[in-house]
């Protein structure tokens, strides 16, 4: 069963919601999921785990700040057993809200490395992806090869990027910090800033999609958004103009690319926890991972899964392997230093 919803409702009706009972009287087969993938290709990865188990799923969607939110007006009375979100930040934020639980799990702990998992357990990673930079290769002939080299003012007026109110933003400037000191972040994030060629604005495939009109040569974007380009039509990203669009995996001599991952962890109040354990364990499995891949072009976490056509077009990498509770930590500081160099 699923259960959408758009949260416009104030603190009372969530209180409502609770009161009602959903989730009071649970069943030995339920598992209650909250979740900020909104993917279509998800219901087969769902689907298939009601059948393996027998478990049913009452999903709730919305995006992560909603979900975090309604789990803290749901308190201790939350019917929510597992919560899923597409970022480290929201998944630490709920971590640090109280709103996770950790687990122990050998196949958890077991498949998925150690730098794609809380290091309490509270959350885990289950797919990648790397944020690496894409450029107009008839203009750009001496491409970044590293993120910090974006800063360089030979790029000046060349590079269009997200907000820094955007979570791949700011984590992959919480990860400068923590790879290279406050003080280097400082000068890149101020550096980028005096090299944008407009203000920040719009998705990563808008950043693309900037490449192809002209507004800009270089630009930031996880790889899933033009693997899908490279599988399925999107708006702006012609055949003709993917042809005009190369792209680096950054500091492959250094710390590595950046990931951003798509995870999850156990409700600090679950009323079904096995189940949910038995959830994320299920999405370590072989056959959930390649419906990360070829359903919605991510890496999986777990090693040795095959790729799809699409992924593997873009080619393989170093990963940087820094631990990302650490990188969560650095958050509020890489909003600060956002604020401070203009980042809008």
């Amino acid at each position: 069963m699923r259960l959408g919803f758009c949260f416009l409702a104030s603190i009372a009706l969530v209180f409502a919601i609770v009161a009602s009972g959903f989730g009071q009287k649970t069943e030995a087969g339920e598992l209650n999921l909250y979740s900020s993938r909104h993917y279509e290709t998800d219901e087969r990865l769902f689907e298939d785990f009601e059948k393996q188990t027998g478990i049913r799923i009452n999903r709730i969607e919305g995006n992560a700040d909603e979900l975090i939110a309604r789990m803290r007006a749901e308190g201790q009375n939350s019917p929510a057993d597992v919560l899923l979100a597409v970022d480290t930040s929201r998944l630490q934020r709920a971590k640090d809200a109280g709103l996770l639980q950790p687990v122990e799990s050998r196949i958890l702990e077991g498949r998925i490395p150690g730098y794609l998992q809380d290091n309490e357990n509270y959350w885990f990673g289950f797919s990648m992806r790397a944020r690496i930079i894409f450029f107009d290769k008839r203009d750009v002939k001496d491409p970044p090869r590293t993120y910090l080299e974006l800063a360089d003012a030979r790029y000046k007026g060349q590079v269009c990027s997200r907000s820094s109110t955007n979570s791949y933003t700011q984590t992959l400037l919480a990860a400068i910090i923590e790879n290279h000191g406050e003080k280097v972040a400082k000068d890149w994030a101020r550096g980028v800033v005096e090299n944008f060629a407009r203000p920040p604005q719009g998705g990563d495939t808008d950043q693309l999609r900037a490449l192809i009109s002209g507004e800009c040569n270089i630009s930031l974007s996880n790889t899933y958004y033009f693997a899908r380009s490279l599988r399925t039509k999107v708006k702006g990203l012609s055949v003709e103009g993917q042809s005009d669009i190369s792209w680096i995996f950054p500091s492959q001599g250094n710390e590595g690319a950046h990931m951003n991952l798509s995870g999850g962890g156990v409700a600090a109040h679950a009323p079904n926890r096995a189940n949910a354990i038995k959830f994320l364990e299920y999405l370590t499995d072989e056959k959930a991972q390649q419906y990360f891949s070829a359903g919605n072009d991510e890496y999986p976490a777990v090693s040795g899964v095959a790729l799809s056509p699409s992924v593997a077009a873009l080619g393989f990498f170093k990963p940087d392997d820094v631990d990302l509770s650490k990188v969560a930590k650095n958050l509020p500081t890489a909003q600060i230093i956002f604020n401070e160099v203009g980042w809008k």
